[in-house]
């Protein structure tokens, strides 16, 4: 995540205050010169840093603080509720139109990723928001702009409006939207030319289209990781359009995460979306709180069960719940659970959004390799169908057989199988607490699956 160094320099200042039960002035301004030094460091405006630095020591030596039972605990909630207003207080929502299509108009600079997130972004409005957007190809200068779009298009299965590159945006935009009204659509998403650095020649052609298209959102792609950059970047483009909101990209990068913090304060336009990778659904609704949650180390559990509501099958859940209950849980119930919880997004970015995954030693540096699920996964599907039922009629000929067929080694089955008959094990010593405390009126199974 873009804000872990900051995170781990601001849960280790708050880590010294946490647990006090008296909190003196020095305390907090000891604490405030530390989370001035990460601020900074993470390369957040130093304006900012300031004003935030400045709220957050007049509230914690105030008398909420001061007057409370765990004065430690008190500070921490005055830094995550400032640090959540300085992201934008509540979660900005997307426009919708009373009388569609509801027009986005996409702008950046060149290499900020806009034309991907456009397509990102038309993805998560039909998947989530149930919506039926239509792209629209109107950077005519970049090389392959058009065609870059119209690939995404066929990637989505969605409707790509062109009409080549000789013909003006403006025109490009006008014919989009009566295109858009004729089939129904209800979002258009304008994919609009980028330079390289902010020019007149640019700007003039936005607020042409911008004055014929009546955008409902303009949205600007910036890319987190260009850190201070991209917070001038947005001032200039909401100078001179009326930004009304901003698409983070690349926050999963090894960046230091400045920007996110700095531009709703520097340009007042709220961050709406977060690029978080290259998949198609990398893609997220910015929410002030939950990022606070995460850079203080306190996890994000609603993102993640959203991410499961959005990517399990209910039905599956249920029955897989049975018969771990009933231990007849098989490789395919495994296989099936495995590719539910991939379709959530990468393990370790999912696992940092567990409360209290900061505490986890060495989880920062985790790498779950995608080829190690990728071995599992063959080695499954390596087996027959009885094996897969009663993996213990798996002998050493067999293991031979499921090696060579899945490109793996013995030892990686053997592994493979020694975890699976553990984990039987644990089911079925939890479905035998499971009736003792039923009869007990006391134990409940202890977790449900995804």
């Amino acid at each position: 995540m873009a804000f872990e160094g900051l995170a781990d320099r601001l849960q280790s200042t708050i880590q010294k205050i946490r647990g006090k039960g008296k909190v003196t002035e020095s305390d907090v301004k000891e604490m405030m010169r530390e989370v001035r030094l990460a601020l900074l460091e993470a390369d957040v405006n130093f304006k900012v840093v300031k004003d935030f630095v400045k709220k957050v020591s007049e509230r914690s030596v105030g008398q909420e603080v001061m007057k409370s039972l765990t004065p430690g605990q008190q500070v921490i909630k005055v830094v995550k509720e400032e640090l959540t207003e300085l992201m934008g207080g509540e979660q900005s929502k997307i426009a919708v139109s009373n009388r569609p299509p509801t027009v986005i108009m996409m702008v950046g600079l060149q290499g900020a990723g806009k034309t991907t997130t456009t397509g990102k972004l038309a993805n998560l409005l039909r998947k989530k928001y149930n919506r039926n957007p239509m792209l629209v190809a109107a950077d005519i200068y970049r090389p392959a702009a058009i065609k870059q779009l119209e690939t995404l298009g066929k990637q989505l299965s969605m409707p790509v409006f062109s009409l080549g590159d000789q013909v003006s945006p403006v025109d490009i935009a006008k014919q989009a939207i009566q295109k858009a009204k004729e089939d129904h659509h209800d979002y258009v998403l304008i994919d609009t030319a980028g330079r390289l650095h902010v020019d007149e020649a640019l700007m003039d052609e936005l607020k042409q289209i911008k004055e014929l298209a009546k955008p409902d959102e303009i949205f600007l792609v910036v890319d987190a990781m260009t850190g201070q950059d991209a917070v001038n970047v947005a001032s200039s483009f909401n100078e001179q359009l009326g930004l009304t909101g901003v698409v983070l990209t690349k926050l999963d990068g090894d960046t230091r995460g400045g920007a996110a913090l700095s531009i709703r304060s520097v340009t007042n336009t709220p961050i709406k979306f977060v690029g978080l990778g290259e998949k198609m659904d990398a893609i997220e609704a910015f929410h002030p709180e939950r990022m606070a949650s995460r850079i203080l180390g306190m996890g994000d559990v609603l993102t993640l069960i959203e991410k499961a509501q959005a990517n399990v099958d209910e039905e599956k859940a249920k029955e897989l719940e049975q018969k771990m209950r009933t231990a007849s849980f098989t490789f395919d119930d495994f296989l099936d659970q495995l590719g539910q919880v991939r379709n959530m997004g990468p393990l370790d970015e999912l696992l940092k959004m567990m409360p209290g995954a900061n505490k986890i030693k060495g989880l920062n540096n985790l790498q779950i390799d995608d080829k190690q699920i990728a071995h599992v996964e063959a080695i499954i599907k390596s087996m027959t169908k009885q094996e897969k039922v009663n993996p213990e009629i798996i002998n050493a000929s067999r293991r031979k057989r499921i090696a060579k067929g899945s490109g793996t080694s013995v030892p990686e089955v053997n592994r493979l199988l020694k975890q699976f008959e553990d984990m039987k094990k644990m089911m079925k010593q939890m479905a035998g607490m499971q009736q003792k405390g039923k009869k007990k009126g006391g134990f409940k199974f202890p977790f449900k699956p995804f």
